[in-house]
């Protein structure tokens, strides 16, 4: 059997357009060309990997299950690539990271202060879902995935994990609301008050391991909101109070600068954590250990004043 990483690129293409026209523009191959391809890595395989009709070409049931895997091998070679470039200097190489939704908003700046001491090393940002984040981490499609504890949880054994940072569940209230005079606010001080929060799994993760009374209160919010920004702007402007992370300064200062303040909750103290993610089978290449070890270095150090707010 031989396979070439042109006639895989060129199934990638024409499943990825679902025309043996576009994929061969992509490809700067005639259309015959591309076709030839297929039907030759169709011959080597003794398989079918396109239904074709005289209106209408898409994936065999064969083609869906192995096109996965056919990413994974052009990526395995891109990084084989990237990382022998790279083996020279740490003046060169490419870092491919993804991030979920709380860890996205920090990301830009540290990618901005670690490109000023490594400029040549190259960055990409791929901002997902909780939910995609290891998928891009396992199908190699990223070098390392940054994301929260609900990750960890859901992570194989192939997927190794590095404990990056963590902060408290605040509370925001207006500056003259009751709890803001309080010294302490605990869980069981936001009984009865309306609540503004966020939908998804971030309730989950508030939730867990509150008392029965407490958990139900802010599962059955008045207001459920997608952005943390909605939710701060209808905290200032009266309809209740949020609950939040103290994940950016840039948060932190919006909020104070609106007549707003964040405090820890209190009895008990719930942190939220945040971690590297890997595949725990392949080595990372030198300009991903620079990242990493930036990452860690970076944060170390910027949410210790954060996390005791």
């Amino acid at each position: 059997m031989n396979i070439s990483l042109r006639q895989l690129t060129a199934f990638i293409k024409v499943a990825d357009h679902g025309s043996f026209t576009r994929a061969s523009d992509q490809m700067h191959l005639t259309q015959s060309a591309v076709s030839g391809l297929i039907k030759e890595l169709e011959s080597s395989l003794g398989i079918v990997l396109f239904d074709r009709t005289t209106r209408q070409l898409s994936l065999s049931a064969v083609g869906r299950h192995l096109l996965p895997q056919a990413r994974r091998i052009l990526n395995e070679m891109q990084l084989f690539e990237n990382e022998a470039s790279s083996l020279t200097s740490l003046a060169q190489g490419q870092v491919r990271l993804a991030v979920s939704q709380f860890a996205a908003s920090s990301m830009p700046a540290v990618i901005a202060q670690f490109a000023k001491k490594y400029p040549e090393i190259d960055v990409s940002l791929l901002d997902c879902s909780a939910e995609n984040l290891l998928r891009h981490v396992q199908d190699i499609e990223v070098d390392l995935g940054v994301g929260t504890e609900l990750e960890f949880m859901q992570a194989d054994d192939d997927i190794s994990a590095d404990l990056l940072y963590q902060l408290p569940f605040c509370v925001v209230t207006p500056d003259d609301h009751a709890l803001a005079q309080k010294p302490e606010i605990t869980w069981e001080d936001l009984l009865d008050i309306p609540l503004i929060t966020l939908q998804g799994p971030f309730i989950e993760q508030v939730t867990a391991e509150l008392d029965e009374r407490i958990s139900s209160h802010i599962q059955q919010a008045r207001y459920k909101v997608n952005f943390m920004s909605t939710a701060l702007e209808m905290t200032r402007q009266g309809f209740g109070i949020t609950l939040c992370l103290p994940y950016m300064p840039e948060v932190i200062d919006w909020v104070s600068a609106n007549g707003l303040q964040m405090r820890p909750l209190t009895q008990p103290i719930k942190m939220r954590q945040f971690f590297i993610y890997q595949r725990s089978s392949r080595a990372l290449s030198p300009a991903t250990i620079a990242f990493k070890m930036f990452l860690q270095t970076y944060f170390s150090g910027h949410f210790d004043d954060l996390q005791h707010i």
